[in-house]
């Protein structure tokens, strides 16, 4: 995939109206109050909106929320994203009240240069998740240039994030424009050595994330509940551990693999275990393979610890995606907050990709210490598998 794609920057939007695809998706309270518990992804959208703005085209900017698979839900909204963009921007956003209906059509028909309208959730359409050429036709004839800027959604060719495309000129915003530079640089040409640190719980979920490093990178750590189906795929004992029994061979492919080429795949020597699933589960710490019976690992023990930490202490580009334990419960946090404040320590470069990684670093402090932040989880680990972002390719090559 080419990541050398057009922005607004190469275009010129005076006086034009600009369809903006923006990655809205926040978290609402639960009680139905309309509250955003936290807003990052609007404020993350500011610098493309102000651009757009300042350069005098009208800005009618869309998203998703949810996932209301078609049907209008009032929950979903996007009224309390324009209130909240309102107040952040200082001026008013216009809120439609459909996506391409007659109020979108009507509002956007009436947009000045300088001005920006909100349309409803794209997903209230049954056609965007489809991909339907109508609604695509129908969003793109409100608008004369395309800029795509939710990073969070380009894996998906829905008709917001990729049909629109073709009807108008599309380039991206600056936050996908900083996912492109940073992370297509590190994967097609990183400062070496390249360390990938891979967590979380399943193995079937990185296949494709380690197949693909496996061709770049220098070192590969495995963290998380899937470092249990190494353990087991090399004989060890892992008692109640998370383990995916289908993916055995494959891990001792993998593993095989990283012989055969020559890249240095370092799984945990020691566990820290618990009883049970719980915040107050007691702990004991073993061997790696030692694992006793009616005890599952939830955390890496402190010899990996040091070993994950040594590894990224010199390393050029590091890229992190998923965490090393069950961070959530703070007794087995420790490996995660130990490779987060080793990464704040290093000049290396410090991709974190997204998702429960991002929400990690942020939590124990250490976000403005990283290079870069990736604001989809999702497209992040496709776009680390190597795979055709449809949302991406769907751009101007510069």
């Amino acid at each position: 995939m080419n990541y050398n794609k057009k922005t607004v920057k190469d275009i010129d939007v005076k006086g034009k109206k600009v369809l903006l695809r923006c990655d809205f998706n926040v978290p609402m309270a639960k009680d139905g109050s309309g509250v955003i518990t936290d807003d990052k992804r609007i404020r993350a959208a500011l610098p493309t909106i102000q651009y757009l703005l300042e350069q005098g085209a009208a800005v009618i900017a869309c998203s998703h929320m949810g996932k209301p698979k078609g049907e209008v839900k009032p929950e979903l909204s996007l009224k309390p994203v324009a209130k909240r963009l309102s107040e952040l921007l200082g001026q008013e956003v216009i809120m439609a009240q459909d996506v391409v209906g007659p109020d979108a059509q009507a509002k956007a028909k009436a947009l000045q240069p300088g001005q920006i309208m909100l349309l409803e959730n794209t997903r209230f359409e049954p056609g965007e998740t489809k991909n339907d050429p109508a609604l695509a036709k129908a969003m793109a004839d409100m608008a004369q240039v395309y800029v795509s800027d939710a990073f969070g959604a380009v894996h998906r060719a829905h008709a917001s994030t990729a049909g629109v495309a073709d009807y108008l000129p599309a380039v991206s915003g600056f936050l996908i424009q900083k996912e492109l530079e940073v992370i297509g640089g590190a994967l097609a040409n990183p400062k070496r050595p390249l360390v990938a640190i891979l967590g979380g719980s399943k193995v079937s979920s990185k296949i494709g994330v380690i197949n693909n490093l496996l061709e770049i990178a220098d070192t590969i750590i495995i963290g998380g509940g899937m470092a249990y189906t190494f353990s087991a795929a090399e004989g060890g004992k892992v008692g109640n551990s998370l383990l995916e029994e289908d993916w055995m061979d494959y891990s001792k492919e993998m593993v095989q693999k990283a012989k055969d080429k020559g890249v240095k795949l370092l799984l945990p020597v020691d566990t820290v275990c618990g009883d049970k699933f719980a915040p107050d589960a007691n702990i004991q710490v073993v061997k790696a393979g030692e694992i006793p019976d009616g005890w599952e690992g939830l955390d890496i023990g402190p010899e990996t610890v040091k070993l994950y930490c040594d590894a990224v202490a010199d390393a050029g580009t590091v890229i992190w995606n998923g965490p090393m334990g069950v961070f959530e419960f703070p007794a087995f946090a420790k490996g995660t907050e130990a490779v987060a404040e080793a990464l704040s320590k290093t000049n290396a470069i410090t991709i974190i990709g997204g998702g429960d990684s991002a929400a990690a670093v942020q939590q124990l402090g250490y976000a403005d210490k990283m290079t870069h932040i990736s604001t989809g989880g999702g497209a992040s680990l496709e776009f680390m598998e190597g795979k055709e972002l449809p949302g991406v390719a769907c751009l101007l090559d510069a």
